[in-house]
């Protein structure tokens, strides 16, 4: 009950960081929409494959393609803007504020090994995909690779999490990243931040309560205007069409709150564990405060 009261104490800094500088959300919003453009535009040749293809071999093959270029893409896309929102942190915890010239530049430097980062994770998402397709076949060895890869997925995620921050402040690539990762992991420099703050909890709940109470609206909207229409097609259309708006704006603003408060955690636990192995390089023994946001949530 701890972590969780504590992950919305942090919430509740971040969204007031973000307040004072607006720049600091504009990555998740600019995220949202260019996702979106990219499942649309990304969607049609797979659709496209499924019907010149159906059933053939060659047709799955294709299709196992395209579903991979999609998924990096995307991949692409959340690493590109969280990374610069990791940026306009570090710049607005640093220096009082969040650039965004400094964060397109920080992104330019590091585009290559953004690419890294998102084949990694692509990997690993089509090893878990893939081990999740035998769940029918109810032997053991496919239910211990179930298991492992699920667990892989987790971890990974976890730590690209952390990798991300290391790239971007320290301007490591992907193989140095995961080793200073690894490193501070080691020194136990990040498992208090992780045990102790429940940020996933929250952000969780916050995406359930928003997608469930948009459904919510939706249905009871399109369904409404259904029952009222009087057999109207296009009234039904509209009252449909509106209630859809409205469950997707509450799955956005879901995803948004999810996307910053995340990145803005995993940023702030990062600069702390920096800031304290640097101490203990320098043979200091004083205690290292956190930022800002995390320090108000620790205590």
């Amino acid at each position: 009950m701890q972590s969780f009261s504590r992950g919305w104490s942090f919430l509740k800094q971040a969204w007031q960081m973000a307040f004072k500088d607006k720049d600091l959300l504009k990555p998740s919003l600019y995220a949202l929409v260019v996702g979106m453009i990219v499942s649309v535009i990304g969607i049609i040749p797979i659709i496209g494959a499924a019907f010149l293809f159906s059933g053939s071999q060659f047709g799955n093959i294709i299709m196992g393609l395209m579903g991979a270029v999609m998924i990096f893409v995307q991949f692409v896309v959340s690493y590109v803007f969280s990374a610069m929102t990791v940026y306009l942190i570090y710049g607005y915890l640093a220096e009082g504020d969040g650039r965004m010239d400094k964060a397109w530049a920080v992104v330019r430097r590091d585009f290559f090994d953004i690419l890294m980062l998102a084949a990694a994770s692509t990997v690993v998402n089509l090893l878990k995909n893939a081990a999740n397709r035998n769940r029918g076949r109810g032997s053991i060895v496919s239910g211990i690779a179930r298991g492992a890869t699920n667990l892989l997925s987790a971890l990974w995620t976890e730590a690209s999490y952390l990798i991300l921050p290391a790239m971007v402040i320290d301007d490591l690539n992907l193989k140095d990243g995961m080793q200073r990762i690894l490193n501070v992991t080691k020194q136990n420099l990040l498992l208090i931040g992780i045990s102790t703050v429940g940020v996933r909890w929250v952000t969780g709940l916050i995406g359930f309560v928003l997608g469930f109470g948009g459904l919510v609206i939706a249905i009871a909207i399109g369904g409404g205007a259904a029952y009222l229409s009087g057999g109207s097609t296009v009234i039904s259309v509209i009252g449909i069409a509106i209630g859809a708006l409205i469950f997707f704006t509450f799955v956005m603003i879901a995803s948004v709150i999810s996307s910053y408060t995340s990145t803005a955690y995993h940023t702030c636990l990062y600069i702390w564990a920096r800031e304290v192995e640097k101490a203990q390089v320098a043979g200091q023994p004083m205690q290292v405060a956190a930022p800002g946001p995390l320090a108000a949530v620790l205590g």
